[in-house]
């Protein structure tokens, strides 16, 4: 039997839809809020050439990197070892470009070191069944100590002039139709992983391993295979910021791919506010990864210096979770 709402119990509904809509989007809220006060304490925040720059050197790489992880993520993983990918597939990627190979097998081949990474990671995690936390830092380690062994210690590789250099600069600082090619490639994957994560029947298994891994099991799933995709497709989305980020500053640096990896988790992670059922999305991610990225433009323009900078970083990300959390508990 129905009952008809009373006078009382409307703005009781209105606050509940206000609180669940809040719940819902924080981190767009949040986001917006963000390039208000910025935009108000330094006018140069929304200056074209500087959003260009956030755009191009701050959002393309980690976005992509993040990609990744939000598939391993959405599996009930996690993998520590991208910054290992990144490495590795901008050193294989140097070195044979140093050596006089021209950039399509320097690509390849830089791909292919990034691709064994996940697929050692894979074989870790269904084969001998080590938690992927576990598998995927001892590869973490592992990685490092590699590049350490191969570069005489950790060091550089530059290549600033000469036929690699004008390589670089056919990958990095091309454009089409007045966009970079980074921001192509980074469409480009954020299509592929969208329509694979959240259109596809193998994006559904994804999500079901997450959700309940049991059932999953029993219900006829190949977990094995599909994890090992998984893990394989973030290794090459990270081989593939490995590239980019060579190709933009010339160079090949250890342990470079170290930085994406917390800011990574942190935008997967922050993403899925963006989800009733708290699952990670492209678009959270997406979402997650720009909000960081204006954050720390934001602080370095008003002048806080790297670890202030993290700080900042730490808070935002403990304001983000806290309203959203608290405001769907109280929706409910």
């Amino acid at each position: 039997m129905s009952t008809t709402p009373t006078p009382a119990d409307i703005p009781s509904r209105h606050m509940q839809q206000v609180r669940s809509l809040l719940g819902n989007y924080a981190l767009l809220f949040v986001f917006i809020g963000i390039c208000i006060v910025f935009s108000i304490v330094t006018p140069t925040f929304l200056a074209p050439a500087n959003l260009f720059n956030v755009l191009v050197n701050n959002v393309v790489l980690l976005a992509i990197v993040a990609l990744g992880l939000t598939l391993v993520v959405s599996s009930g993983g996690i993998d520590l070892s991208v910054g290992v990918a990144v490495d590795l597939s901008s050193m294989v990627f140097v070195m044979l470009l140093a050596a006089g190979y021209g950039s399509v097998v320097g690509v390849a081949a830089g791909l292919g070191a990034a691709a064994m990474v996940g697929l050692i990671n894979a074989v870790l995690i269904t084969r001998f069944k080590i938690s992927p936390f576990l598998a995927t830092l001892g590869m973490l380690f592992i990685g490092q100590s590699t590049q350490q062994l191969a570069t005489a210690g950790g060091q550089p590789i530059y290549l600033i002039t000469g036929e690699p250099a004008h390589q670089f600069d056919q990958i990095a600082r091309t454009a089409l139709l007045h966009v970079p090619t980074p921001v192509w490639v980074l469409l480009a994957c954020s299509v592929v992983v969208f329509l694979v994560l959240h259109r596809s029947v193998f994006g559904r298994q994804i999500v079901a391993l997450g959700v309940q891994p049991g059932v999953a099991r029993y219900s006829g799933i190949r977990v094995a295979r599909q994890l090992s995709w998984v893990y394989v497709a973030c290794a090459l989305l990270a081989g593939i910021t490995g590239i980019l980020l060579s190709a933009t500053v010339k160079s090949y640096v250890p342990l470079s791919g170290n930085a994406f990896l917390l800011d990574a988790i942190g935008a997967t992670f922050i993403g899925t506010t963006l989800s009733q059922e708290r699952r990670p999305s492209v678009i959270g991610t997406l979402l997650g990864v720009l909000m960081l990225a204006a954050m720390k433009n934001g602080l370095l323009l008003v002048g806080w210096n790297f670890y202030w900078q993290q700080v900042g970083i730490g808070i935002l990300v403990f304001v983000v979770l806290a309203a959203s959390f608290a405001m769907r508990r109280r929706s409910h």
